[in-house]
């Protein structure tokens, strides 16, 4: 089987370098029939997953990133009144060692915040 397989494809190799004009044809008019049948497939029997591809969720401009760019802000907006908070205590002399703890973690948490939009 693989002989006479082997065979045929050498014959319409040499059949195809001997008459180039009779191949490049016959390709061209295969070619025109396969592109006019899958046109006429698309119009008439269009594929339902055909235009279904969807953007990565980083590049659009959906909800869920408007509602995190929201709820960011209300964090910081927490954190500022918590920062004004320990302030006015700097002010009065009365911060204790967890307090400025207290400071550079809200302060890095605000940083944070403040980036990731």
């Amino acid at each position: 089987m693989k002989a006479t397989l082997k065979q045929k494809s050498q014959k319409w190799l040499q059949w195809a370098v001997q008459n180039p004009k009779k191949f490049f044809t016959y390709s061209m008019i295969l070619l025109s029939f396969s592109f006019i049948g899958s046109l006429i497939q698309g119009i008439f029997c269009p594929s339902e997953t055909a235009f279904k591809i969807r953007p990565p969720v980083l590049y659009s401009k959906s909800k869920t990133n408007q509602n995190l760019s929201v709820y960011n802000e209300k964090e910081m907006e927490k954190i500022v009144t918590k920062l004004k908070a320990l302030k006015v205590k700097r002010d009065q002399n009365e911060l204790k060692k967890e307090d400025s703890l207290r400071i550079d973690y809200l302060f890095n948490q605000y940083q944070k915040l403040k980036n990731s939009r």
